[in-house]
């Protein structure tokens, strides 16, 4: 609660900043401290709270801070005692170059009640810098016949100090012929010449070593030297002369690398070699040396690298003109940069609040201050906001704005704001700054979570494996945090006779639900309950959704014969008459199968038959019937393959054996199996003799045991099978088989008769006709077949 007041309070406290910052700064004039370089850190430099006039204590309980361009903190304020301290060293040299005075501007801001005070902190400068020559050794060639008073330009020394602590004077060691003479250029450096006091005799004295000794004002002083070698050079008795001895440009501080500045000239009256002159900069700094180059032969002066206005407004540039006799003569370049708008503004964010409450009334977001670095028209700047957004921007003296908000935000309509503070500048061409805040909204549950879809409807294959992922559902809450995070759970079913805890379960945290058992399309296809979604808010909130799942059909049962029963005590036989046409029906394969839709589709093909082509079995209905007309060379005993298959994927399959018999009419006697008859021609070895013998005693028993299970059915049944006639199919099929009309298939409400009734004359056929017909079904579905 503490730490909500106080940010309160800071919030009212830069709100009303700029109310009363004019009326803080009318009459108040700034102040300016000094300070010596590199004195240690906490120096002393004043007492705040006696020059602002306010008692011991005051700054800490108003809040009082340093405030300084680009937030370097080079100075701390003790509130409690009101003493200004310094940070850190400071180094004038660093902060201000060769710029005197140094001075370094800073603010001193009130919070409580708000006043603004300006202040400016002046770096004094010691004398820690010794000069030095930038080359050691000088060489100088000097005609015999230079005549006393000529001067000689020397290489000036360097020294970062400025004020008296800069170079004061040259001296040069003891000597006869010469004196060094210090001179001042514009800019307040100095540099040394050489003078000749009498005539030199090259016969005499061929050469001089001389030291140069530079001596700054500090105090105590400081002093470098350089050697001077001069080599006396006999006949070259004219140096060359400038056209003119200064020359003034102006150019832009964006002009490229290579840019001419411009050309000097120099002319030499002498003829010959001592004629011949080449240009060279005299007396450059370094700086002076990395920005401008001058060709030694054409006397072009251009660029090294792109100037710069804020850094350096004006070059003086001393250009030397050198015959080959060693004559020079010299003129001097005054080059003036213009300014370009080539720098942007620069944002100073001095506070920010980078988290609203999103019905509070108008809140100060951010304190900050624009600047340029260019002058005049190409440093005045404008300042703005988008205008979409709810947010004011409110100017204040020397470049300082306050963003505010202009209306109570709402999270749900708008959670974030990207501001962006487009601060551009009056030159041309103009340069804008864009800086970027962003600001949230915190949240209050407001908002219940809200399902994607208001019902669901899963497919589940059956037969699938436990805690298999059948789907998902998903709600979402606009809220935020707690408030946003949502629970899922399965809500108690309306009818408790259904087991859906059985059936199903849901991931609490991302809303998966899983299905617990393998579920079987024949005994349940269809369940629906409701899943509910809460969130953590409080109080927390709620809402629902149906979920209705739909178990898919898989082909997990395969064909089953109806007809011919495979597991009877004898084969049946068909009888066909020679004389059949083709086309003639032989009998009909009836199968059913369990599954429903396309996986209960049956077809049926011939698999196997012991003569091709002489039989064909109808793909849909299952009917096998002649395909061509019956010949005396056809083997009277045929075997026939039927393949009945479903439609499924993949497709389940199931095959039923078929024995033929052709016969001229139907009073032809019965005759055995071929197999019988291949099996009794053949040869047989005393062991195979063994095993045959087991074997049918084996069967024998099995066989006679199903005749006396088969006996005893159709005793119940009141009647025996005469002579001639097929057992009747009789006995509890499947009880999962369905019906689909078309597919050949039946259901399990009716058993079959399948006979043949011999007779002298009437040859009739009797075929599928149904002894106890059942109308009711275990499972809905269409009507039977009529085929059927």
């Amino acid at each position: 609660m503490e730490a909500s007041r106080k940010l309160v309070c800071r919030q009212r406290q830069v709100l009303f900043f700029f109310l009363f910052l004019h009326l803080a700064l009318a009459g108040f004039e700034s102040r300016r401290y000094s300070v010596v370089e590199e004195a240690e850190g906490s120096s002393f430099v004043t007492n705040l709270a006696k020059d602002l006039g306010l008692g011991q204590g005051e700054l800490s309980s108003r809040g009082a801070r340093v405030i300084s361009k680009g937030n370097k903190l080079y100075l701390q304020l003790d509130q409690e005692s009101g003493d200004l301290l310094l940070n850190k060293k400071l180094d004038r040299e660093e902060l201000c170059g060769q710029t005197e005075p140094c001075v370094l501007r800073f603010q001193v801001l009130l919070e409580n009640p708000l006043e603004f005070f300006q202040a400016e902190l002046q770096v004094t400068d010691i004398n820690d810098h010794t000069p030095v020559f930038r080359d050691g050794d000088m060489l100088l060639k000097i005609s015999e016949n230079s005549l006393p008073g000529t001067t000689f330009p020397l290489k000036n020394a360097q020294d970062m100090d400025v004020g008296q602590n800069n170079i004061e004077n040259y001296i040069i060691s003891p000597n006869s012929y010469f004196r060094v003479l210090t001179r001042k250029r514009s800019d307040g450096r100095k540099y040394p010449e050489l003078v000749l006091d009498k005539v030199l005799d090259r016969e005499e004295e061929a050469e001089f070593r001389l030291t140069l000794t530079a001596q700054d004002g500090g105090s105590p002083p400081r002093s470098g030297t350089a050697h001077i070698y001069i080599e006396v050079v006999d006949i070259n008795d004219n140096a060359p002369e400038f056209e003119q001895p200064f020359y003034r440009v102006k150019i832009p501080e964006d002009s490229p690398k290579g840019f001419l500045v411009v050309k000097v000239s120099a002319t030499d009256v002498d003829t010959g070699v001592n004629g011949e002159i080449s240009y060279s900069l005299s007396q450059a700094s370094e700086d002076i040396s990395k920005t401008f180059e001058i060709n030694a032969m054409t006397g072009e002066i251009r660029l090294k690298k792109q100037l710069d206005f804020e850094t350096t407004q004006s070059y003086e540039v001393n250009i030397e003109a050198i015959d080959t006799g060693s004559l020079s003569g010299k003129c001097t370049v005054l080059i003036q940069v213009v300014d370009v708008n080539d720098n942007a503004p620069e944002v100073t964010m001095s506070a920010l609040t980078g988290q609203i409450p999103e019905n509070s009334p108008e809140t100060v977001v951010a304190v900050f201050s624009v600047s340029d670095l260019d002058s005049e028209e190409n440093g005045k700047v404008s300042c703005s906001v988008q205008y979409d957004l709810p947010f004011l921007l409110k100017s204040s003296m020397e470049n300082f704005y306050t963003l505010v908000t202009e209306r109570p935000l709402d999270r749900e309509t708008r959670a974030e704001y990207n501001i962006i503070i487009a601060v551009t500048d009056l030159g041309t061409p103009k340069l804008k700054t864009e800086h970027n805040i962003t600001v949230l909204v915190s949240d209050v549950n407001d908002n219940a979570p809200t399902f994607t879809q208001t019902s669901y409807t899963l497919w589940v294959r059956e037969n699938n494996s436990p805690a298999l992922h059948i789907g998902s559902v998903s709600a979402t809450d606009t809220d935020a945090g707690a408030n946003a995070q949502v629970t899922y759970s399965l809500l108690p079913p309306p009818d408790p006779l259904v087991p859906l805890a059985s059936l199903v379960s849901i991931n609490p945290d991302n809303g998966h639900l899983f299905a617990l058992t393998s579920l079987d399309y024949e005994a349940l296809r269809a369940f629906e309950f409701r899943v509910g979604a809460t969130d953590r808010g409080s109080p927390a909130l709620s809402s629902q959704a149906l979920v209705r799942v739909l178990v898919a059909d898989a082909n997990d049962n395969a064909p089953f014969v109806l007809y011919p029963l495979q597991n009877a005590s004898a084969p049946c036989t068909e009888l066909v008459p020679r004389a059949a046409e083709p086309g003639y029906l032989v009998t009909k394969v009836v199968a059913v199968d369990g599954d429903a839709g396309q996986n209960a589709w049956l077809s049926y093909q011939l698999l196997k038959a012991t003569e091709p082509g002489l039989f064909g079995v109808w793909a849909h209905n299952g009917e096998v019937r002649t395909a061509r007309l019956l010949s005396e060379r056809d083997t009277p005993k045929q075997r026939l393959v039927v393949l009945v298959k479903d439609n499924g994927e993949p497709p389940l399959s199931a095959s039923v054996t078929l024995h033929v018999l052709l016969v001229d009419g139907f009073s032809q006697p019965y005759l055995p199996a071929p197999e019988a008859e291949a099996a009794a021609s053949a040869p047989a070895d005393p062991l195979t003799v063994y095993l045959v013998v087991a074997l049918a005693s084996v069967s024998s028993l099995f066989l006679f045991s199903v005749l006396v299970f088969v006996a005893v059915r159709l005793c119940r049944r009141g009647g025996a099978a005469s002579a001639g006639r097929c057992p009747v199919a009789e006995g509890h099929f499947p009880g999962h088989l369905v019906d689909v009309s078309g597919t050949g298939t039946l259901s399990q409400s009716y058993q079959y008769e399948v006979c043949l009734m011999g007779g002298t004359g009437t040859g009739e056929f009797k075929f599928l006709k149904p002894v106890v017909p059942k109308f009711q079904s275990h499972f809905p579905g269409p009507e039977i077949n009529p085929q059927f």
